[in-house]
């Protein structure tokens, strides 16, 4: 009776930890976001656990299922599409039934796209808060509002059909000036890191569509940038 989140690969599988292997090897069932997606990194560790379908659509159906069945003894792993689960992927409410439940639940350490991406960004990565993905309409500008005076560095997750509008966003409620840094295909063959001021990077994926998961970082507020 367990519930283990388990990180997968961002883009390299080579990423993945000889524990993650090993646990998703000895568990009873792996719950996946996407059974497709994730049964070819299955296939290529020689994992043979059955697998459930696991996401925003079934999560709140099949939540008390699955509660019953690892108070019942069953062992389960969830796993994303990429990355650590519950990190702007299904998860919390399963852990927090799990915890609730007094089901045991155990995190293994693991790739997240945002770490390497304000690492590699040059902003300041001593203080910094997650947004995950902007609201796509309802309470976006009271969002991008409050950001835009947050003085540690932020990190979001954008879509690459949505990016030029959200820099377009962020420099109308943040400045032209302010500096940001995009990382996008991390791990990946055509992984890139292009940093710059709002305007300075608008205008090249304006002329440059960008393509792939895109992590943005933006600098926190200071009175050099407004």
């Amino acid at each position: 009776m367990k519930l283990f989140l388990v990180p997968t690969p961002i883009g390299n599988l080579e990423d993945i930890t000889l524990r993650a292997i090993a646990t998703l090897k000895s568990v009873d069932l792996i719950l996946a976001e996407d059974t497709r997606n994730s049964g070819k990194l299955l296939k290529h560790f020689d994992i043979a656990t059955p697998m459930q379908s696991y996401h925003m659509h079934n999560e709140h159906k099949i939540l008390d299922r699955l509660i019953d069945r690892m108070q019942s003894g069953t062992t389960i792993a969830l796993i994303s599409d990429a990355g650590t689960p519950a990190i702007s992927d299904p998860g919390f409410l399963l852990t927090r039934a799990c915890v609730a439940a007094e089901i045991p639940v155990e995190c293994l350490p693991g790739a997240t796209a945002f770490v390497p991406a304000l690492v590699n960004s040059g902003l300041p990565n001593d203080r910094f808060v997650f947004e995950g993905f902007l609201p796509l309409k309802k309470g976006r500008q009271t969002r991008l509002k409050l950001l835009s005076q947050e003085q540690r560095t932020i990190v979001l997750y954008v879509s690459p059909h949505k990016l030029n509008k959200t820099l377009e966003d962020i420099a109308l409620y943040f400045g032209k000036e302010r500096p940001i840094s995009i990382s996008r295909e991390l791990s990946k063959v055509f992984e890139e890191t292009r940093r710059g001021t709002v305007q300075s990077i608008l205008e090249h994926y304006t002329n440059h569509p960008a393509k792939g998961e895109i992590v943005l970082v933006i600098s926190g507020a200071s009175e050099i940038y407004d």
